[in-house]
Parts: structure tokens; C-alpha cells; sequence
């Protein structure tokens, strides 16, 4: 079975969009290298009216998505047991090393809240794992799924073509990407670094590692700090460029 990623949500619509487009489109409609279904929590409200909220306890403005709606949507799917995430902007960080996790799995199974929030006792008596795609509150989860399906679909052996594709990416080692160039050599005045058009593989190559630490250090200085300590701990301290 390919992976399958499920996405339970009150606007199946709003799917596949961009995940339908380009190789990780390709990769699911040509080649079935995974696979993508989508479940209407609607259909599981006992609510004539297809009602799937009600008033938070305690009060306070806004909706919440009910437990016993969502328990329901999440007990019909069927095969094997697949991680369970709930995207929400109180979540842990989606990182690259828990997109790693799951895509080694059958698939994942994404939970799209919408007005303020879903009932914790679902999410608790489920195991979903809460994850936020950034500081920043949306008005649904349904981007923020496209955002974790997409990271774990394109690390499926297959959909990109060229595994060493993903080898200098973002992330991988604990570093950003460096810059990339191509032609036009001279584009607005402005010429590609004269390094990559030297032919000097080792000189290009020690020319990407310092750009991959120089942005790292001053855009995510976060990363930059653990990636320090780690290489101190190799006893290789990362040179001061």
C-alpha cells in the first residue's frame, strides 16, 4: 500500500489543491506513489442540520468542533494505525526531523479544526499529536495539512526523481540551503557569484558550505547555536566566516 494521507475536514473541497500539481501531483495520479482521501466531519453529526459545534464551556465567543463528532470521523478509518495530527497554532513545530518520522509510516491522518479550536478530550483520547506550521494563527487547518502532507509525500522514494536532491536541502544538517543561481549570467546588472562558474568543484563546494553558515547564522540563529554545540561536541567547531 503507498502512503495515504487522510484529511478530516468540513471542506474536503479545498483538496488537493497545490498538493495535486507538479511531481507530487504526478507522483499520486500517474505513478501511485501515494495517496490522498479526504473525510467530511459533517457526515458524522447526528444534527439534522449537519451542526458539528457548540459553545465553548465556560463561555466565551466562538465555536468548538465536538468530541464525539470527530470521534466518530476519526473510528471509521479503516487499516493500519497512522499518526494522528491535529494542526493548531498551539501545537509543537512542524521540523523536518518529525516529517522524517512520519513518512517512514503507511501514512498520516491530518485534522483540519476550524472556529476555535476541537474539543480536547477527542484529542486526547485519540493521541493526536498537535502541530503548528508556524507563529501565526490561520482561519482552518486545511493549508496547514497541505503544508505537513506535502513535506512528508515529497520524501517518498520516487516523487522527486534524484535522491540527492534532498541531500543539501534545508534542515538536513542542521543548516539553511545555501543561495542558487542559474542564467542568465548577468541579469540586471547583477552577476552570479564568479566561484560557480569557475569550474573549481572544491571551490564551489567550500563556497556553499560558508553561505549555508553565514545565512544560517544570521537568519536562524537558533539552528545556528545547535549546530555549534553539536559540531563542539564532534570536536570540529564550525569556522567563523
Amino acid at each position: 500500500m503507498p502512503f495515504t494521507a487522510t484529511v478530516l475536514t468540513m471542506f474536503p473541497e479545498a483538496f488537493p489543491g497545490p498538493l495535486g500539481v507538479s511531481l507530487i501531483g504526478t507522483a499520486w495520479r500517474e505513478k501511485g506513489l501515494w495517496s490522498l482521501e479526504t473525510v467530511d466531519i459533517r457526515a458524522f453529526s447526528t444534527d439534522t442540520r449537519g451542526f458539528l459545534d457548540d459553545t465553548p464551556a465556560g463561555g466565551g465567543p466562538g465555536a468548538v468542533l465536538k468530541a464525539d463528532v470527530v470521534a466518530r470521523a476519526v473510528d471509521s478509518l479503516p487499516g493500519p494505525q497512522r499518526p494522528l495530527l491535529y494542526m493548531s497554532a498551539r501545537g509543537r513545530s512542524l521540523t523536518q526531523a518529525r516529517v522524517k518520522e512520519w513518512a517512514k509510516a503507511d501514512g498520516i491522518v491530518v485534522l483540519c479544526g476550524r472556529f476555535e479550536g476541537v474539543d480536547q478530550r477527542v484529542l486526547d483520547a485519540r493521541g493526536f499529536e498537535e502541530v503548528s506550521v508556524g507563529d501565526a494563527v490561520l482561519a482552518g487547518g486545511e493549508a496547514a495539512a497541505m503544508v505537513a502532507i506535502e513535506a512528508c509525500v515529497r520524501l517518498i522514494p520516487g516523487v522527486l526523481g534524484a535522491a540527492d536532491s534532498l541531500s543539501s536541502e534545508s534542515f538536513e544538517d542542521g543548516l539553511l540551503e545555501h543561495p542558487q543561481y542559474t542564467r542568465p549570467r548577468t541579469f540586471e546588472g547583477l552577476e552570479i557569484p564568479e566561484v560557480l562558474v569557475s569550474g573549481d568543484h572544491k571551490k564551489v563546494a567550500q563556497w556553499r558550505e560558508a553561505q549555508r553558515e553565514k545565512t544560517t547564522r544570521e537568519r536562524r540563529p537558533d539552528l545556528w547555536q545547535a549546530h555549534s554545540a553539536k559540531s563542539q561536541l564532534k570536536g570540529a567547531k564550525p569556522e567563523e566566516k
